[in-house]
């Protein structure tokens, strides 16, 4: 069996011996793109029983057909904070679902906010997206990924004990070196292009479980200060392993 170049997601139970075909997306990708033939080592993993090195056995433009070899990696708990953002226009969603699956993420919790200009988001295809995310970084899981829902239910959804970290662009949260424990998990919260409204920050002021964090002096998109506040948690919290 050939060195793996390739890495995908499956939803079928892995282990030594098994047998199963590909869809028909990763057939196209395997074959028409990768041009891989029967022989050739692919890498498999599902989010629950690890990752595997399987050969395809048949690789058509019409089937491909994956053999289960040997397990590379045991299941680890891949646990990171949720993040609950304000969709914004489609790119700038897209752009936030891949790199928070490559920072770690645990959970995609979609928001409508007073100022939210996307109310419609379409959780098939961010998953795919996700899919593609975690296929290339290495992770072995996929994180969920929630429907879209109002900010106050969505807060009121979070587990207990898990301290919500808001990013606040009026100037009155404190840098997020200061808040933010090692090992920490929490949920992350940014806004809609325009911020929170004064309601709103009213709502996550008096949170008993809500700290404002701030990101700097400079006004970044929506899209930048969720992946910035990932990239802290990463740096200050996260799980390097």
């Amino acid at each position: 069996m050939s060195t793996a170049k390739v890495r995908l997601y499956v939803e079928h139970d892995l282990a030594g011996g098994a047998s199963f075909e590909a869809t028909p997306d990763q057939m196209h990708y395997l074959a028409g793109v990768m041009r891989l033939a029967p022989g050739d080592g692919v890498m498999l993993f599902n989010g629950r029983d690890g990752e595997w090195r399987a050969e395809i056995t048949e690789a058509t433009r019409k089937s491909c057909r994956f053999a289960v070899r040997h397990r590379e990696r045991g299941q680890t708990d891949e646990a990171g904070p949720w993040l609950l953002f304000a969709p914004v226009k489609r790119n700038g969603t897209d752009l936030i679902v891949e790199k928070a699956t490559e920072l770690g993420v645990g959970r995609l919790q979609p928001v409508t906010t007073e100022y939210t200009n996307t109310a419609r988001i379409k959780p098939e295809r961010l998953r795919a997206i996700a899919i593609e995310a975690a296929e290339q970084c290495g992770r072995l899981t996929l994180p969920e990924i929630g429907g879209l829902k109002p900010l106050a239910a969505a807060i009121s959804e979070l587990p207990a004990g898990r301290t919500l970290y808001h990013m606040d662009e009026t100037g009155g949260g404190r840098a997020i070196s200061e808040v933010m424990a090692p090992g920490a998990i929490g949920a992350l919260l940014t806004g809609p292009e325009g911020g929170f409204s004064p309601s709103e920050l009213d709502l996550l002021g008096n949170l008993p479980n809500s700290k404002s964090i701030s990101l700097g002096s400079r006004i970044l998109r929506a899209e930048t200060a969720a992946l910035a506040a990932l990239a802290c948690w990463q740096a200050l919290a996260g799980d390097w392993r």
